[in-house]
């Protein structure tokens, strides 16, 4: 074709999908310009209508698949491209890690600018109930379900195979007193109602599960009524909260917490520690890769179990207190004071008495231990998806740490922060992919950088 032709809505090409989009789509060449192809795998042919063009950048649909990839498999999900959360059940696990490991090093090379290669991804032993935590919104109806994609719009999911079914039983309980006791969901539009989500979760190996009902105020004389139906349904249960969430937007947990029934908390095991979790505590969704990934972290921060290790983002103290037996000490740092709490009960729990833990942020508490006169050997981040603030990244860099070594969920903000360490002296020099979330277009990295002689 001519590349002078210009690209416009619904003009139909064939065209061969050449590569993968970041979020697991695929992109093919019409004209000389990319265009995005959901649901194309590399190396198939399409019939493709575009439906959208922009000055930077072009999206399609595949009208007719006209020669199918070896990789492709039937999804054994019905509600796969519907709730936006799996988007790789159309291709076989190999392909997914492939495509993932791809992806990574991609990030690396075009955003970091970065001779770093991560040479392995660590393959997940389960594809199918894996995730130890549920957030489900819910609706009118009532139903409970997940958000389609780029749209608050709920839709309704009976079972969820990525969840444990622990998690799937309980919005249903929730679901269930609702309709039985003329409860409304909230409406976000108007904010009126009463039940927004329900957040779960299940410890995988003490068995037990917590239930917080997200909710814009309590329920009064149906509370009694609330939690029996939870624990009828679910004989797991330990801990039901009720978190009384009045803010505006689709943020999930925020404001007051209460424990309606039960504990405040659930336990569970990982690295052959055991964790006190309450709702906002930071918790790996996936604890058998979440294990690897620690031990690989562990591997680059201490090489010779030895030194000081700060952990910023420590959350409960999950990777802090996995570090702390491979070191000499660790610190943790955590702007969530009910995870700081929890992060030194852990310690306490578990008999660790080389780790400390500081309620700040990352910024606040890496300028602080350099206040104090404190020089880490190594230091650790595992960042939010937005990756590190300019601050955070000065604060540490000022410290000199021998090593950085940065855990991440989100490959780009990590690639994009990577090259700022490296004007700063510090070169990235291993890198490794830990498939933490099977199904899903994401990816968990770890990082090692050291610091320039």
């Amino acid at each position: 074709m001519e590349n002078n032709i210009e690209l416009k809505k619904n003009q139909i090409y064939e065209a061969d999908i050449v590569s993968w989009s970041s979020d697991g789509g695929g992109v093919c060449r019409i004209n000389g310009r990319a265009v995005f192809v959901p649901g194309a795998i590399p190396g198939e042919r399409w019939e493709v209508r575009i439906l959208k063009v922009t000055k930077t950048a072009i999206f399609g649909k595949g009208e007719k698949l006209l020669s199918p990839s070896p990789d492709r498999i039937t999804p054994d999900c019905p509600y796969f491209k519907k709730c936006g959360g799996c988007a790789l059940r159309h291709i076989t696990y190999d392909a997914e890690l492939d495509f993932k490991l791809e992806r990574v090093n991609e990030a690396y090379k075009r955003i970091g600018g970065l001779d770093l290669i991560a040479d392995e991804i660590i393959g997940g032993e389960e594809t199918e109930r894996y995730r130890n935590k549920g957030i489900y919104a819910i609706g009118e109806g009532p139903v409970k379900g997940f958000f389609r994609p780029r749209s608050h719009d709920i839709i309704p999911v009976e079972d969820c195979i990525i969840q444990d079914k622990s998690s799937n039983c309980a919005a249903k309980a929730v679901c269930d007193f609702m309709a039985e006791n003329a409860v409304p969901a909230y409406h976000e539009l108007s904010s009126k109602g009463l039940v927004r989500h329900v957040f779960t979760r299940y410890g995988r190996v003490s068995g037990e599960l917590q239930v917080t009902v997200v909710a814009a105020g309590g329920f009064g004389s149906k509370t009694t009524a609330l939690t029996e139906a939870i624990r009828k349904a679910c004989p797991e249960c330990v801990s039901i909260v009720l978190n009384v969430n009045r803010s505006k937007g689709n943020t999930v947990l925020a404001g007051d917490f209460y424990t309606l029934w039960g504990k405040d908390t659930i336990s569970d095991t990982l690295c052959g520690l055991e964790f006190e979790l309450s709702p906002r505590s930071f918790y790996q969704i996936n604890p058998v890769q979440a294990e690897k990934l620690y031990y690989k972290a562990l591997e680059y921060a201490s090489p010779d179990g030895k030194g000081l290790i700060l952990d910023l983002y420590c959350g409960a103290g999950t990777i802090s207190l996995c570090l702390a037996r491979g070191c000499e000490k660790v610190i943790g740092a955590e702007i969530v004071p009910e995870a700081v709490e929890n992060a030194k009960m852990n310690a306490l729990r578990n008999g660790i008495q080389n780790a400390e833990f500081i309620c700040a942020d990352a910024g606040e508490a890496a300028a602080e231990l350099l206040r104090r006169g404190t020089k880490p050997d190594a230091v650790v981040v595992d960042p939010p998806r937005k990756g590190l603030s300019a601050e955070v990244i000065d604060a540490i860099c000022a410290m000199s740490p021998e090593r950085v070594v940065y855990v991440s969920c989100d490959v780009s903000t990590q690639a994009r922060d990577l090259k700022i360490f490296a004007e700063k002296g510090y070169t990235a020099k291993k890198a490794a992919a830990v498939d933490m979330f099977p199904r899903t277009h994401h990816v968990e990295t770890v990082v090692c950088l050291e610091k320039a002689d």
